[in-house]
């Protein structure tokens, strides 16, 4: 009996040594990976303080694999053929730009910065139509895939097996029974509710379907936070649709709890369509090892007519720089009237932060929604834990009412807009795969801003008096949600 307390004291002694190196070492492995001060000390106070769970929590979600390298890719994004292409647009950006206006001149230093640091190729011959919501949104996608002749490409994080993914399903067993090539992206974590029996069932009717990053043992940990977010389906390379929308019933009929659910999409013609399937052909090579025609979409490519700017940008683990959130902070930093933005996630670094109320306080009318509820209690906490700073620096915030509002579009002095799949946070920023379109185009920043202004008619404007009088169990609840922003 004697011997066996020994046992269990010793035994006891040595986990806990164990524990507390692995401990150390995990700290030193934080503070080396030289990230952002406010983000390390999360961190560290996670693993410091959450004994074991911390460490745990730490190895599923913290380590940083963009520093790591470890999403190296073989993508064309990366080929020195495209960097050439993107090379030559810098050096004769300056003459292009000479016959555009005075607006679109004034943003050249996005469109630069977006050909260093993506080589996002700037397109000319596009048209594009912005869509409203699920009711306007999958009709087109459907109606597009109906028609594709050669191929289908199609990636979003989330593709549920309900009624509306099924109606997409079947359409795309279909084709592939014509012999259109149908290709299939999915997130193994938003898309979960996908099981083998549904993936047999499309291969044998020949359609080509994977998941991006399966989250399996024991290499899961590696992989559980960093998920492709996108959105995408391009067809034949005539037509391409990229925004906020996944395919699932409640995008289309909403939530009983939150109402309708309020998104915003592109559907895309032209150049651009090339420009977004290049991101689909980088993200097959990835999940397949199969490496597709880099160019196959110019051939199809449908010649508009109609001069609209645009490049599309993507970033990830897998890029050396945070791209999206560069080109957010350059277009905030540098706004000269106005800055109009819509998401249902708030949860900047605090250089994006800074930039905002800077630029508020500098005089820029900036107009921020958010939605009044969201699907997660915990960002939506998170959300509101910044709303006291930004109306002090003078920026109006709405919250939106008629529904969940999931909309992701940034407006810039009314010709700059992005509309796409990432949030204004850190997980979009710098954890997933995102996707957006960047326009220079007065027309389409025209329309961007009548949807905005409907959009704040379902909205109650945010008054610093009153918000000051909210509880003080609200504002813990806000604190406490933000110690977690830098993690998630």
């Amino acid at each position: 009996m004697i011997l066996a307390g020994n046992t269990i004291f010793v035994l006891r002694n040595v986990l806990t040594v164990v524990y507390l190196i692995s401990v150390f070492v995990i700290c030193l492995m934080i503070v080396f990976e030289n990230r952002n001060p406010v983000k390390t000390l999360s961190w560290l106070l996670v693993v410091l303080f959450v004994p074991v769970i911390g460490v745990i929590v730490y190895f599923f979600f913290g380590r940083n694999y963009r520093k790591q390298k470890i999403y190296s890719r073989k993508s064309m994004a990366d080929s020195a053929r495209l960097a050439d292409h993107a090379d030559r647009q810098v050096k004769l950006l300056s003459s292009f730009l000479a016959g555009e206006s005075e607006a679109v001149r004034s943003k050249a230093h996005l469109i630069h910065l977006m050909l260093r640091n993506n080589r996002s190729l700037l397109t000319i011959d596009n048209r594009i139509d912005l869509l409203v919501n699920g009711q306007q949104t999958f009709p087109a996608m459907l109606d597009a895939i109906a028609s594709a002749t050669h191929f289908i490409h199609l990636e979003f994080y989330r593709f549920e097996p309900d009624k509306l993914g099924m109606e997409f399903s079947d359409l795309m067993k279909r084709k592939a029974k014509e012999g259109v090539k149908v290709r299939v992206i999915y997130d193994d974590v938003g898309s979960w509710n996908i099981r083998k029996p549904y993936i047999k069932m499309m291969r044998e009717a020949g359609v080509q379907i994977h998941t991006f990053h399966p989250v399996r043992f024991p290499s899961f940990s590696s992989k559980i936070n960093y998920r492709n977010h996108r959105k995408i389906l391009v067809v034949d390379g005539k037509v391409g649709f990229v925004g906020g929308l996944n395919i699932a019933d409640k995008y289309l009929r909403g939530l009983p709890d939150l109402g309708p659910w309020v998104d915003t999409h592109l559907r895309l013609e032209g150049e651009a369509v090339a420009a977004l399937d290049r991101v689909f052909i980088a993200d097959w090579d990835f999940v397949t090892g199969e490496e597709l025609p880099p160019d196959g979409s110019l051939e199809y490519v449908v010649r508009t007519g109609n001069k609209c700017l645009v490049q599309v940008a993507s970033s990830g683990p897998d890029t050396d720089w945070a791209t999206i959130m560069q080109v957010y902070f350059s277009a905030i930093s540098t706004a000269k009237s106005s800055i109009y933005l819509t998401s249902p996630y708030f949860s900047p670094d605090e250089s994006l932060l800074t930039a905002l109320k800077t630029a508020a306080l500098s005089g820029v009318d900036i107009r921020m929604i958010f939605p009044e509820y969201t699907d997660s209690i915990i960002a939506n906490w998170n959300t509101r834990s910044y709303i006291s700073e930004l109306l002090e620096a003078g920026v109006r915030v709405f919250l939106y009412r008629a529904g969940f509002i999931h909309s992701k579009y940034l407006l810039v002095d009314n010709i700059f807009s992005s509309v796409g799949s990432p949030n204004v946070d850190v997980r979009s920023f710098d954890l997933d795969f995102e996707v957006t379109a960047l326009i220079y185009d007065e027309d389409f920043a025209l329309r961007l801003g009548v949807l905005f202004a409907e959009d704040l008619k379902k909205c109650s404007e945010v008054k610093r008096e009153e918000w000051m009088k909210r509880p003080k169990r609200v504002r813990y609840k806000e604190s406490i949600a933000r110690i977690f922003g830098p993690l998630y």
